[in-house]
């Protein structure tokens, strides 16, 4: 409980400093909006000219870009930490004082710099989420929301995964290396789209490496009652989520490892 409110008070801190400039905020929110909304229009672009992808409608899309965006900004907020890890805490020494406090380093991090700014990601993947609902005529059952919200917990939980990894770069680097937009920015633009488009290679990285078909393909497919063409049975999409958290493990174990490897800044 004492680290669930030092993590609370953490990211009130952060909230705070940011309301101190509301103007700053809401421009940065709204940057946000705007900014991932060229990818919305790029989408409508392409299926306003070719009507389908090999059977796959705009609204179907919809729901792949909404859920992925809404995964992306809850991760981003909580794991700016990590992506800041180099620059600002190990090559100013200031890590050694989140060592010295009695509380868990991940919980600190998560807490250190809560961006206001990511809801602007967030509402536009919530808008588009309610255009699929209308476009490919979604019915909301209790299973289908279950399904939905397993799905978002374990895309957050991977994404989060994948900023705790480029963190955990940074004891070997100091600086986060960029490669790992590739799997951050670069995921969501992949898992945007169906799987079954892709080519074979790219599907088994997407599903065994970086598991992102686990948290926004399947679940798609349950929640659209859409059968697999790739073949997978109905009920995976229940329980594919689950890859996510065992991915946002192996980041931990990865970033303990890499603790161990930290000696200071030596001044």
């Amino acid at each position: 409980m004492g680290s669930l409110v030092l993590f609370t008070r953490l990211v009130r801190a952060s909230l705070a400093g940011q309301a101190r400039y509301p103007a700053s905020a809401l421009m940065l929110t709204l940057g946000q909006f705007l900014g991932t909304g060229i990818e919305v229009v790029a989408v409508w672009a392409l299926f306003h000219r070719f009507g389908e992808v090999q059977g796959w409608h705009i609204g179907e899309v919809a729901l792949f870009y909404g859920l992925v965006n809404c995964m992306f900004a809850i991760a981003d907020a909580l794991g700016r930490g990590f992506d800041v890890l180099g620059t600002e805490f190990l090559r100013t020494g200031a890590f050694d004082r989140l060592l010295l406090r009695p509380r868990p380093l991940a919980l600190q991090l998560m807490g250190h710099d809560f961006r206001i700014s990511r809801l602007g990601r967030l509402m536009q993947g919530l808008l588009v989420l309610a255009f699929a609902t209308v476009q490919a005529d979604i019915a909301w059952t209790p299973a289908s929301i279950a399904a939905a919200l397993f799905a978002l917990a374990g895309g957050v939980a991977l994404f989060l995964g994948i900023l705790v990894l480029q963190g955990t770069l940074a004891f070997w680097t100091v600086e986060s290396l960029e490669v790992a937009n590739v799997l951050t920015y670069g995921g969501v633009q992949a898992a945007q789209y169906p799987l079954a488009l892709y080519a074979r290679w790219f599907r088994l990285v997407l599903t065994f490496a970086v598991p992102l078909a686990c948290v926004a393909y399947y679940p798609v497919l349950a929640i659209l009652g859409k059968v697999d063409p790739l073949g997978a049975p109905a009920w995976v999409g229940m329980v594919s989520p689950l890859a996510g958290f065992v991915f946002l493990a192996a980041a931990f174990g990865a970033w303990r490892i890499g603790l161990r490897r930290y000696a200071s800044t030596g001044s």
